[in-house]
């Protein structure tokens, strides 16, 4: 079949190519220089097509897709300055291990530093944040070149989803005309390059050695940061678990149901005096996932460090996040706790049991505060975490809605997640429509105003579902600056870190078409959250107004439970 395309060869290669290679989904934002990309996956139906025009809210949506999804997805953009403002997304995908796949427009090589508009140094422009970079030739004028093509475009999708998936990066330098059109065979078919993963396996001397080290030792502790669910990880911990030399600490974004465990990191720890630190320290700590939230256990085991320290991460660079790392395991948990876990054998400890009985020394403590404490941030979460319908997904902003997270229990929720590659706060609000725009259950993004504010472009989308539900902590801002010893105690606190304002979060919802809601005390918010999680046609939002200076003193009084 003939259809009109795009003249630049190089754009039909690439299109054809990620349909072949399995990419659905695509987020296009409007340029000149991109034309030609626009115009080849527009009038591809195989793509599922999501125009966005503010590039930095394009690329978190993208993220937001492919983190919900587990597929590639490409995010397409002009030249120039639209390319720098997928930087922050590109970065938190890489560490995140999410499969972006970023295409960029450019000028032909010629004309870079030429003083020509929307031209800028675009080649490597990501180099530290991405698997690997690409540029493509301006023109096809030979066989060698069109193969050349081909192969790169085929190297950049298999390197984006194998191994540890993370963002790639092809630059594409087109000359004018760009709006021409000529006819193509659809039907030829790009050749498709396969590869395969390394099958990582540990021979028989290494498992009796790993399985050897955790049978005898006396308190093994497993710390699980951020991850997607994994019902045969969740597995795997259950059983070791049971072992009574063996703790499990999971924080709220790793996804991991495990029985007998500690998921609520932040609640248990400051109910251990210094006193007896060194008792609930590890003689061995095995770590996976990416960038903890608590900073409570990571000052706990840099003070308390444990004789040998293994983390399971298939990154080839070193994440000596404890600074106590005895060995750099390249593999994946699964495997590696597949391979060992049935030449483990308990030990004689009461490790397990320890972390067990102050975890419920921690809730009752925490139990008694909640129920006294005044209107404030804690227990208007106190009412929220609970209200999430079952089976919903959620988003959390960074600075306070993580943090506060780790605070409470609850298992309805599907998955949860948090910008925690590098834990910024510009893109959260996108990612959540991003998550919404590929999950049937109802998407739950709990951010501060400061956060909602700062990406508030992500609400300025035609894309957005009636599933979507957003809370936003109205609190005067800046939070996070409480939570942080050094801020918390300068005086230029409220003017320079915490820049409050008042954000008219109403205004927003109304100009965007959403439902509004507001809770400005306790009563209010039990009557209201029923309402605002129910069905509706329209995406809603919910704004809860709490007292700042009472946010302060009510945190600093639940750490000192």
């Amino acid at each position: 079949m003939n259809m009109l395309d795009s003249d630049k060869e190089c754009c039909t290669i690439l299109a054809k190519l990620l349909v072949a290679k399995g990419v659905k989904r695509v987020v296009l934002s409007p340029g000149s220089r991109n034309a030609p990309l626009i115009v080849s996956f527009a009038r591809r139906e195989e793509f599922e097509k999501f125009v966005v025009l503010d590039e930095r809210s394009a690329a978190f949506m993208a993220m937001g897709i492919a983190q919900q999804s587990g597929d590639p997805v490409a995010v397409v953009c002009t030249s120039g300055t639209a390319l720098l403002n997928y930087a922050p997304a590109v970065a938190e995908a890489y560490y995140q291990h999410i499969p972006l796949i970023v295409i960029s427009a450019d000028r032909p090589e010629e004309w870079i530093d030429q003083e020509d508009s929307q031209t800028l140094r675009q080649k490597n422009l990501f180099a530290p944040f991405v698997k690997a970079s690409y540029s493509l030739p301006s023109d096809i004028t030979c066989d060698d070149e069109r193969w050349w093509v081909n192969r790169l475009v085929n190297d950049a999708v298999n390197l984006a989803i194998l191994s540890k998936p993370g963002p790639v990066h092809i630059n594409i330098p087109l000359r004018e005309p760009l709006y021409c059109l000529r006819e193509v065979r659809d039907s030829r078919s790009e050749r498709v390059i396969t590869s395969v993963d390394i099958n990582t396996c540990l021979n028989e001397e290494i498992v009796k050695e790993l399985s050897g080290l955790i049978s005898r030792s006396k308190k093994v502790m497993i710390l699980a940061s951020f991850g997607k669910p994994d019902l045969i990880l969740s597995s795997l911990l259950n059983r070791l678990s049971s072992f009574p030399q063996v703790i499990v600490l999971t924080e709220t974004i790793s996804n991991l149901r495990i029985s007998n465990s500690v998921p609520t990191i932040d609640r248990v720890l400051p109910v251990i005096s210094d006193e007896e630190k060194s008792k609930f320290s590890p003689d061995l700590l095995i770590t996976f996932g990416g960038s903890l939230v608590s900073r409570m256990i990571k000052q706990f085991l840099r003070k308390y460090s444990p004789s040998e320290h293994w983390s399971l991460d298939e990154n080839i660079h070193v994440a000596d996040t404890m600074q106590c790392m005895t060995r750099h395991i390249r593999m994946n948990p699964v495997d590696f706790f597949s391979q060992i876990i049935d030449y483990i054998h308990p030990s004689e400890s009461d490790y397990h049991d320890l972390w067990i009985d102050r975890r419920v020394e921690a809730t009752y403590r925490h139990e008694c505060y909640l129920a006294n404490v005044e209107w404030s941030d804690l227990k208007a979460f106190s009412l929220i975490f609970p209200a999430i319908p079952r089976g919903s997904v959620l988003q959390l902003s960074n600075s306070t809605p993580v943090r506060y997270a780790q605070l409470f229990e609850y298992d309805q929720i599907e998955r949860s997640d948090c910008n925690r590659g590098v834990s910024g706060i510009d893109g959260a609000t996108s990612t959540a429509v991003g998550v919404a725009c590929v999950r049937k259950e109802p998407t739950v993004f709990i951010t501060g105003d400061m956060g909602f504010l700062y990406d508030s472009n992500a609400l300025w989308n035609r894309y957005v579902p009636p599933t979507l539900k957003i809370i936003v902590m109205k609190n005067g801002g800046g939070g996070i600056f409480r939570f942080i010893q050094g801020p918390s105690e300068l005086p230029e606190l409220e003017e320079y870190f915490e820049t409050v304002r008042e954000v008219d979060v109403e205004g927003f919802a109304r100009l965007h078409g959403f439902d509004y809601y507001v809770a400005a005390s306790e009563d209010e918010l039990r009557k209201i959250l029923s309402v605002f999680f129910s069905v509706s046609d329209k995406p809603a939002i919910l704004s809860v107004e709490t007292p700042r200076t009472v946010n302060d003193r009510i945190l600093r009084g639940y750490f000192k439970r």
